[in-house]
């Protein structure tokens, strides 16, 4: 009976256990454990750029309307908060479907230090937050020269 070399791969299984790991939280998390309230969180991505002297923050929120994003500013900290909640009926002869979908997601960054609330702008489109952050202008750096006093 001839045998066969099989060559070892010491971290092969550790792909293997990421996903087992990952499916028992999938698991968790739907059979009951999640948050008391019930209510899922999640963070959104969120892109921030430096564009025009401004700085431009993009965060995905599919399927949230305008009116359900919250926009703060606080002691320098710009906070993108939001929540969404639809439910679906479908009624036919022999049955009734429902559907329910809910959850909230809270973001804060710290922004630079004399940023205002007017000089903030958000938009959105096609599931695209997009938040202009009006940057303060620096302060000039000005020469000075000094000359010595006669003492």
């Amino acid at each position: 009976m001839p045998g066969t070399l099989t060559r070892w791969e010491p971290f092969a299984e550790l792909g293997e256990l990421r996903g087992r790991l990952d499916r028992l939280f999938d698991e968790l998390w739907d059979g009951g454990l999640a948050p008391a309230s019930g209510e899922r969180t999640y963070a959104p991505a969120i892109d921030v750029s430096h564009e025009n002297g401004s700085l431009v923050l993009r965060a995905d929120v599919p399927g949230i309307k305008p009116d359900e994003v919250k926009i703060e500013l606080e002691d320098g900290v710009l906070t993108v908060s939001g929540e969404h909640k639809e439910e679906h009926e479908e009624k036919g002869k022999h049955y009734l479907r429902r559907e329910r979908r809910y959850g909230s997601f809270c973001r804060s960054i710290a922004l630079p230090e004399g940023v205002r609330a007017e000089d903030i702008k958000a938009t959105t489109q096609d599931g695209v937050l997009e938040v202009t952050v009006g940057l303060p202008q620096a302060a000039k750096k000005e020469k000075v020269t000094i000359t010595p006093s006669a003492a």
